[in-house]
């Protein structure tokens, strides 16, 4: 399941289809040696080619890096992937930058043995576990400050930036909102929307377990979330829209539930928006950052990895609003951002987190049930 991002277009996915039909495999990955005489896409840490030096040397000889899903105002990607640019002199090729969770895993395998398969994957934590064995485990140099439960212990995939799922809201143009029941209210008719369907898009998954939590139920059952929307559909309020800045920009989306970093920055030209994290329902997790198995530049792919878990890097997610995974570790050596960091919001209420097996149970109940509610 994806961020919150929306479901790529149609059309987008047919043209994908046809130019990975057309594509010509690229095996030029394979042929990438480093100093140890493994390929890179074996390397399991910068050591693997000698230092990071030389791993920059291998990446910049590629040229190339192909990202996927990874929306400019999601949590700063647009200034993370330039300043990567920028930095290394390697081009950043940014595919589909609407998809969902799902979407990036369909490109790697329609797409995989050509150039433009994607090297790297941003996964919502379900899509991510079912897919493990897409990734190449890798090691950052700065993977022992990761807490054990943010990364596999190989390095398959390690959590990367997180926040709370939230309500934002136009105060303009709804009553103040203080918990999901208010959303049931006539003055939210056709008002409020989730960003993404919870069956492949991340932010959607935590929005319903929001609504689980703050109506009975917990990270072990879902049900009651489902139900909220269902009761939400028959009350005329949920709006099938998939939010972003244009919408709220233009009112057609007055209400977001919706991640509290991204509602704000899609919502930074709106002055009158709020965010609202119910305090019956902390729901917090992070995302999933991995290395395709078959990436096409596979040294590129492992130098992205260092950028993003390197202290710029996690000062550029923290720019965007977001928690970066190393956080703590950052604030503890003064290397982060103080200023960013003491003004994130603070946060009332326990915050609830899905293991592996709650996510997996609950991914199964909306696969089943989601749409019986809301269609």
């Amino acid at each position: 399941m994806r961020k919150t991002r929306i479901p790529a277009l149609l059309a987008t996915a047919t043209t994908v289809l046809a130019l990975a039909a057309c594509a010509a495999p690229d095996d030029s990955g394979d042929d990438t040696k480093t100093e140890s005489g493994t390929s890179a896409d074996e390397a399991t840490s910068a050591a693997d080619f000698g230092d990071l030096d030389a791993l920059i040397e291998a990446a910049q000889e590629e040229g190339e890096l192909n990202v996927i899903a990874l929306p400019p105002d999601w949590a700063n990607y647009g200034e993370i992937i330039s300043t990567f640019e920028e930095k290394y002199d390697i081009e950043v090729n940014s595919d589909q930058p609407t998809a969902a969770s799902q979407d990036e895993i369909n490109a790697a395998n329609d797409l995989k043995g050509t150039e433009r398969a994607p090297d790297v994957f941003d996964l919502g934590q379900s899509v991510a576990l079912a897919n493990t064995d897409m990734f190449a485990p890798y090691k950052v140099e700065n993977f022992d400050e990761i807490p054990e439960e943010f990364k596999d212990p190989d390095g398959a995939w390690v959590n990367d930036y997180g926040g709370y799922m939230s309500i934002g809201y136009d105060s303009a143009e709804v009553p103040d909102v203080t918990s999901l029941e208010d959303l049931l209210g006539p003055e939210f008719k056709g008002k409020v929307a989730l960003n993404g369907d919870p069956t492949q898009a991340g932010a959607a998954f935590s929005g319903v377990m929001m609504a689980a939590i703050a109506n009975g139920g917990s990270a072990d059952d879902i049900k009651p979330g489902v139900d909220f929307f269902g009761d939400l559909k028959k009350a005329g309020n949920f709006l099938p829209v998939d939010p972003d800045s244009a919408t709220i920009e233009s009112g057609q989306t007055p209400v977001v539930i919706d991640w509290d970093y991204l509602g704000a920055a899609a919502a930074a030209n709106v002055d009158t928006w709020k965010t609202v994290v119910p305090e019956e329902a902390v729901v917090a997790g992070y995302y999933y950052q991995a290395i395709n198995a078959d990436a096409p530049h596979p040294a590129a792919a492992r130098l992205w990895q260092e950028f993003l878990y390197s202290d710029e890097g996690q000062n550029l997610w923290l720019k965007g609003g977001a928690r970066p995974v190393r956080g703590d570790a950052m604030a503890e050596a003064g290397t982060i951002d103080e200023k960013l960091w003491s003004a994130l919001p603070e946060v009332a209420g326990t915050p609830v987190i899905p293991t592996n097996e709650q996510t997996e149970v609950a991914t199964e109940y909306l696969a089943k049930n989601w749409s019986k509610v809301i269609s």
